[in-house]
């Protein structure tokens, strides 16, 4: 009887699997052609679009009726080397022509990240801890005329954090605002698990520095907390207990959309975001951040003019154009490609992630991310191809 059950447990576990693939392997293809740009690109592991690309792949969406999408080569922007060396292929290099000819091409674009590569960040002797001067990044005139070209023809573009952020010119910022109707802040923001200096030696030299010059050299902070940081690099700190009720930031969605999106009504994102705001006759806000605050809290947020509750997610759907800014960085997710071969996988979802572990962000992509861009692709491909 125990052998039976053994040999059971053997095959399921062996079988299962290989059904999973092998539906997943006769899965049709569906040609979806998508210009990514992604300027944040450290290695070949694409961390800044990988989310993006297990999606695709999951989904059986290529880039030809055959081809799929390889997070290594098909982007446009920051391709790195061995020895500190690297290539830029982003837009820069396009005519208009040859932009235009893109954005027939293309069925939609996403910009992933747009915040750059960073001289501290590429060569090894800098201090990957301090802002220094930027390698490549930034929002580029050629990014704009291709997001131009795309609303035009009505075609889906999806934008997230860090797209008009720094280091963006104020110049194509204030167009990308115009073109789509939102406004940055001029804040971002992230949850630390630990704000105590001599236990977290991953805070950003930086961040601290800036805080000391404007409060008499002082960091008093000891708990977990959010750092805001504006585009003056002014920081305004709080902290939980002391301002917070909860330090950890939540999306909430409201019922119509976690309907229509496969969303939770309630999900942490312990990662960097911006704060917006948005012309509501344009515009409308799938999900939100709350920052729970206390009354002295409130009132810190309120000196420096930073609402507790701003948008999220961000859509306009219309006959004149297709348009998503998610106010996070939500495509930077810690996942791997090879999970992406099994259709099914989301009932194991669980397995990939550990909900004791505050700072994790597997389960943003599971149950968030992953849903949200599976209903906008599936929703807007139906529209192609209907």
């Amino acid at each position: 009887m125990r052998k039976r059950l053994f040999l059971g447990i053997l095959l399921l576990f062996i079988g299962l699997p290989t059904i999973m693939w092998l539906a997943w392997l006769f899965t049709p293809n569906t040609k979806l052609v998508i210009a990514i740009i992604d300027k944040t690109v450290l290695t070949t592991e694409g961390q800044e679009h990988i989310s993006l690309n297990w999606i695709l792949n999951h989904e059986k969406y290529t880039k030809t009726s055959e081809k799929s999408y390889k997070v290594e080569e098909d982007y446009f922007g920051f391709f790195p080397e061995e020895n500190e060396k690297f290539n830029l292929k982003g837009l820069e290099r396009f005519s208009f022509s040859k932009l235009n000819q893109l954005s027939n091409d293309a069925d939609l674009a996403y910009f992933t990240d747009t915040y750059g590569i960073y001289n501290n960040e590429w060569f090894q002797e800098e201090d990957e801890k301090e802002r220094s001067g930027i390698l490549y990044g930034g929002l580029s005139d050629q990014d704009l005329q291709l997001l131009k070209l795309l609303k035009e023809k009505n075609k889906l573009i999806i934008t997230e954090f860090n797209t008009i952020g720094s280091p963006t010119a104020f110049e194509n910022r204030n167009q990308f605002e115009e073109i789509f109707q939102l406004k940055w802040s001029g804040w971002t923001a992230r949850f630390f698990d630990n704000l105590n200096l001599q236990e977290n030696k991953e805070l950003p030299k930086w961040l601290v520095r800036n805080y000391r010059n404007s409060h008499n050299g002082e960091w008093p902070f000891k708990n977990s907390g959010i750092a805001f940081v504006n585009n003056q690099d002014q920081v305004v700190i709080l902290e939980d207990e002391t301002h917070l009720k909860n330090a950890m930031p939540y999306i909430i969605t409201e019922a119509n959309f976690q309907k229509e999106y496969s969303l939770p009504e309630r999900i942490k994102y312990p990662f960097w975001f911006d704060i917006i705001s948005w012309n509501n006759e344009v515009n409308t806000t799938v999900s939100k951040f709350v920052i729970d605050a206390n009354s002295k809290g409130l009132e810190e947020l309120k000196k420096y003019g930073i609402p507790s509750t701003f948008p999220a997610v961000t859509q306009h759907l219309g006959d004149d154009y297709n348009f998503y800014y998610f106010s996070g960085d939500f495509a930077d997710n810690p996942v791997g490609m090879g999970s992406s071969y099994f259709t099914g996988i989301s009932f194991f979802k669980g397995l990939f992630y550990d909900d004791r572990n505050i700072m994790e962000r597997s389960s943003f992509f599971w149950n968030y991310y992953r849903p949200l861009i599976s209903n906008i692709l599936e929703q807007y491909s139906e529209r192609i191809y209907n």
